[in-house]
């Protein structure tokens, strides 16, 4: 067989770029017909943003010579991706959630929205800022939800908000514990208010599961008010495998649960509960795989006895259920080569050679996932890693990474390369 020529490449191409246009379109005019529901169901379809910045990027790299590129952002650009709403005043976040939502409504789908502006956000690291006090970041929240109004919509609410509290951020950030408290009742407020609306399904984020011990977090979402909302959000803007964000996620449910409807001496104890790290049901007499190591998934059946032997097994309907950003994690977390960096080598940072992971849909088959979403925007820089070196550039890739929230198109074309499962399009 010949091989194309660079015109019959261009034209394939494209074919590709008009037939996800006419996919959209299609899809749009039957999910009009299609009765709407007022929670997340395994039949909840996602909007599809058809100007994404995947979309821009196809029609730039075409424009490039580079097709294989743009045939794979054509592919990202069809599934539904998460919208960040970051900063604004009142009325201009109320305007762009309500456009959003208005827009989606009109093809009978449901936008996934996320909620970052809490005041003191990220520890002044990367995606530092945030509202200026509590009172601004109540009136963002109103504000928010008022754009939301009766339509419907999914929220993810601050990511990192519960695992990086300001008493997180250092020992002189709250000395008091002040700023804590407040953040607590920041998120408490931002899920209640949001929660009101009548087809809004909230979830507070609750980091990953190679961050906070099982019992802590579980601790801080009910402190945040999670009984109020649908649940939790897991692995945002991270890369740890889907199955093992499942499993911490149904560890957290559970821990709740025990805490807070468990036994008597269990009540206000989420403290008490096996984790990732460490499992009372475990011999832990330094042999190996008799202890819980949460590096060596392979241990974690240690956890799993310490539930089936204190908790046994609560009423389905009484467990929290919870949702998991797919968006990098195809690959897995990245290891750096031992030995190369004396600090923290930042692996969530701009992690390289990962790939886009489940696509995102409500249709998981796993108990108490409702959905696999791409929380974190594919192509958008987590930041300009340094991995701790004390220079502006990030070893990893050698120039200075864009700063957060920044579109990367090397980052996108990599993520999309290496998708595992391998990208399609959605159809």
């Amino acid at each position: 067989m010949e091989p194309r020529s660079p015109r019959r490449r261009t034209a394939a191409v494209l074919a590709a770029l008009t037939a996800f246009a006419a996919l959209t379109a299609l899809t749009a005019t039957q999910a009009q017909a299609t009765p709407t529901q007022d929670v997340i169901t395994p039949a909840t379809q996602f909007y599809v943003d058809p100007h994404s910045k995947a979309a821009q990027q196809a029609v730039a790299d075409v424009r490039d010579g580079d097709l294989v590129n743009a045939l794979n952002m054509a592919k990202l650009a069809s599934w539904p991706q998460a919208e960040w709403f970051t900063e604004g005043t009142p009325e201009e976040v109320r305007a762009k959630v309500s456009s959003l939502v208005r827009r989606a409504r009109a093809v009978g789908r449901t936008p996934v929205l996320v909620a970052y502006n809490v005041p003191g956000r990220d520890c002044t690291q990367y995606s530092s800022g945030g509202a200026a006090s509590s009172a601004a970041y109540r009136q963002w929240i109103d504000a928010f939800a008022a754009g939301i109004g009766t339509g419907k919509a999914l929220v993810v609410v601050e990511p990192d908000g519960t695992a990086l509290l300001p008493k997180d951020c250092g020992p002189a950030t709250d000395p008091t514990g002040e700023l804590t408290a407040a953040r607590i009742a920041d998120l408490a407020y931002a899920v209640k208010t949001l929660k009101a609306k009548p087809r809004t399904a909230v979830y507070l984020d609750a980091g990953n599961v190679q961050w906070r011990p099982v019992g802590e977090i579980a601790q801080r979402l009910l402190d945040a008010g999670v009984r109020g909302s649908d649940g939790f959000a897991l692995n945002v803007s991270n890369t740890h495998p889907t199955e093992h964000n499942a499993r911490y996620g149904t560890w957290i449910a559970t821990c709740m649960w025990y805490a807070t409807a468990g036994p008597a001496e269990a009540r206000g104890h989420a403290e008490r509960c096996a984790d990732q790290y460490y499992s009372a049901a475990a011999p832990n007499d330094g042999a190996p795989g008799n202890a819980v190591s949460s590096a060596d998934p392979s241990t974690w059946h240690w956890t799993d006895a310490w539930y089936d032997q204190n908790v046994g097994t609560p009423p389905a309907d009484e467990l929290a259920h919870f949702v998991i950003d797919t968006s990098r994690n195809g690959l897995g977390a990245w290891t750096p080569e031992p030995g190369k960096y004396s600090g923290d080598p930042e692996i969530w940072c701009n992690a390289p050679g990962r790939g886009l992971g489940p696509r995102p849909t409500a249709d998981t088959g796993v108990p108490l996932v409702d959905a696999y979403l791409w929380v974190k925007i594919p192509g958008e820089s987590d930041g300009s890693c340094t991995r701790n070196t004390g220079g502006s550039i990030d070893p990893e890739y050698g120039i200075v990474d864009p700063p957060a929230g920044t579109w990367w198109p090397d980052q996108a074309h990599s993520l999309a390369r290496n998708a595992a499962p391998r990208l399609t399009f959605n159809r």
